[in-house]
């Protein structure tokens, strides 16, 4: 490819790594997809791409489609709760997140419900709702009717039941319960924690089967604060310690260490919590190694201390 031709990817990349996420909940096969799509741009003959832009979003759906298919047969083996691959989304990887729909359409919380779609309903919601493609559109992308396109929109928003202020609380608001949380959780106040907890709250737990952690999620309040006494201490012995950031367009927290033999301290867990009426109502939180990686680049990029 041409350093013109390399340039002119590069200004589609972050468009294309924000499509990918979305359809997959996974920023590595993200990042993978983007590279394949990249493959395909380089050897493509130029005058079947008129619309680069148009032309590389269509690669990377179907690219995307076709990871889909194999990744529901690896999820019905995973060990415990699966749960979508965090990014820390301060530093703008998934794009401008300045309104409620933003926010809400890289949530944890949404990533969780696209797992019901078919990869199909999938894509045109994402394009759809994400992207504010219209049905005509996307349906050149999938290569379908427009009316089924419509079709399969409709059943994908029924799939989902997506109100559209069916996740959390005002961004304000959640900092506020996030600096709560993280103030009561150094402090081992477990009283303060218990007042930041819906009764039917719900505690996921996602450890891959590669590092300890629930099995099935947690629910109701007094069990969570059971539980999360247990994780504190075992935190606090082992020197991991929270800091917040925003994941997946709200305010989260990540845990570091222990520290390494080089005396950096890891990422071991990211934290994303659903709020609603000022308190929470979900909490999820990724330990699985896999998919910390690319927090921990995010995060050494970016120079955050631990």
């Amino acid at each position: 490819m041409t350093t013109s031709l390399a340039d002119e990817f590069e200004t589609y990349r972050p468009r294309l790594f924000g499509l990918a996420y979305r359809m997959l909940g996974s920023a590595a096969e993200a990042e993978d997809t983007v590279q394949d799509a990249y493959l395909r741009f380089s050897g493509a003959d130029r005058a079947e791409v008129e619309q680069p832009g148009a032309w590389l979003a269509k690669v990377v759906t179907n690219l995307c489609l076709n990871r889909l298919t194999s990744a529901r047969a690896r999820r019905e083996r995973y060990v415990g709760p699966w749960l979508p691959e965090p990014v820390v989304t301060a530093d703008g990887t998934l794009g401008p997140l300045e309104s409620a729909e933003q926010r809400d359409a890289v949530s944890l919380a949404l990533l969780v419900l696209l797992e019901r779609l078919t990869p199909t309903e999938r894509a045109v919601y994402v394009l759809r709702e994400a992207f504010a493609y219209g049905h005509r559109e996307i349906a050149d992308v999938l290569e379908l009717t427009e009316p089924n396109c419509r079709q399969l929109y409709r059943r994908a928003v029924r799939r989902i039941a997506a109100p559209k202020a069916r996740f959390e609380a005002p961004p304000e608001q959640q900092a506020r319960l996030v600096t709560s949380f993280l103030s009561a959780a150094r402090e081992g106040d477990l009283a303060g924690l218990e007042r930041l907890f819906a009764a039917e709250v719900v505690w996921w737990s996602d450890g891959g089967g590669k590092v300890s952690a629930a099995l099935r999620p947690v629910e109701g309040r007094e069990k969570v604060l059971r539980f999360l006494a247990g994780v504190l201490g075992r935190a606090s012995a082992d020197g991991v310690g929270l800091s917040m950031t925003e994941v997946n367009g709200r305010a989260g927290l990540i845990a570091r260490g222990p520290k390494g033999a080089d005396g950096v301290a890891g990422v071991s867990g990211v934290i994303a919590f659903e709020a609603r009426d000022g308190v929470f109502t979900e909490v999820r939180v990724v330990m699985n190694p896999d998919k910390l990686e690319f927090v921990g680049r995010q995060l050494a990029k970016a120079r955050i201390p631990g």
